[in-house]
């Protein structure tokens, strides 16, 4: 799965919704939001606007994290980390920052 159709998912499923129920809000047909989050099809900017929309945040925001970090912009291992965080959603953002500062206050003790 690419990375928009992945935030498009993650997005979705926060918010509790099918994909039924997301082109329903978007009108889109839904057939055309299970493409999309699974890259079997190419959203257009129309459509991801309107999805967008729906969900309740704007195209920045929408691809603030939706793209990689690139090799040598940080150490490899923070590039892995973030990079495995990119498409999680917010609920599992914070549980993996709760035990990553757990451990790291274990440490320091």
């Amino acid at each position: 799965m690419n990375n928009i159709g992945a935030r498009i998912r993650n997005l979705r499923k926060e918010k509790g919704w099918s994909q039924e129920e997301l082109a329903e809000r978007a009108g889109l047909h839904f057939t055309y939001v299970g493409k999309i989050e699974r890259s079997e099809h190419q959203v257009t900017i129309e459509s991801l606007e309107k999805v967008t929309r729906a969900l309740g945040v704007s195209l920045e925001e929408f691809f603030h994290l939706v793209q990689p970090v690139k090799e040598g912009e940080y150490n490899e291992t923070l590039t892995r980390v973030i990079n495995n965080l990119l498409n999680r959603s917010a609920e599992d953002q914070r549980k993996a920052l709760y035990l990553l500062e757990f451990v790291l206050k274990w440490k320091d003790e």
